[in-house]
């Protein structure tokens, strides 16, 4: 299939023992059933690109008119989660309707970048957010977790942009490349790939081929 990519949803880490009795360990994705909701074509939008659907139960009241017009459209039931994920060509013929299962997208040693939302750990200092050493810790310093100077006053006068400060740590989009996936579910739609994935528990992710090999282990 065409489609190099699909949306899941993280379970949680386990292990897995190899034939020789190393120890893996894995993160399993709920990954699909996935229904094709939009084919986008150069003709009609500029590129080539599917809008694919995690099928989930969502409540119809959850369902804006704009969204459930654009479902209506192309005559698939309504989903949670849309996203993008664009097509090398324009010689595949997938339609809306059509479904994208994790057995048909990726085999066992398969290299995918796995896309999601990191835990948000709140307001955090230099220290935590950026590991600064810090000040020393003894009798009478009043210097133990400040980022210190952040800007000369004669030049530049001004602080830099992106200076490492304090602020919201986590909570932002993140990529893990190259991990190697270890097993395919096809029955419970299950995707086992070595090492950890951004997000909780539950959080929704992005599957797709890998982009850029990388130095995995394996």
């Amino acid at each position: 299939m065409a489609v190099k990519g699909i949306l899941g949803k993280k379970l949680g880490m386990t292990q897995l023992f190899a034939d020789d009795g190393r120890v893996i360990p894995v993160t399993v994705l709920k990954a699909g059933p996935c229904v094709v909701v939009q084919r986008k074509t150069t003709e009609n939008d500029g590129y080539e690109a599917v809008q694919l659907g995690l099928v989930e139960f969502v409540k119809p009241q959850r369902v804006n008119k704009p969204r459930g017009g654009h479902f209506k459209k192309h005559n698939v039931p309504p989903v949670r989660l849309l996203r993008e994920f664009r097509l090398a060509d324009g010689k595949d013929e997938v339609k809306a309707g059509d479904k994208v299962l994790v057995e048909e997208v990726f085999k066992p040693e398969d290299r995918v970048d796995v896309i999601g939302v990191s835990k948000g750990r709140g307001w955090a200092g230099v220290v935590r957010r950026y590991h600064f050493r810090g000040g020393n810790a003894s009798h009478g310093s009043m210097f133990h977790r400040a980022p210190g100077s952040i800007g000369a006053s004669s030049y530049p006068s001004r602080v830099w942009p992106g200076q490492r400060m304090a602020g919201q740590m986590g909570n932002k989009r993140a990529t893990v490349r190259s991990l190697r996936v270890v097993k395919v579910d096809a029955e419970e739609h299950l995707l086992l790939v070595r090492g950890a994935v951004p997000g909780a528990n539950g959080g929704y992710v992005l599957i797709q081929a890998s982009t850029k090999l990388g130095k995995r282990r394996k």
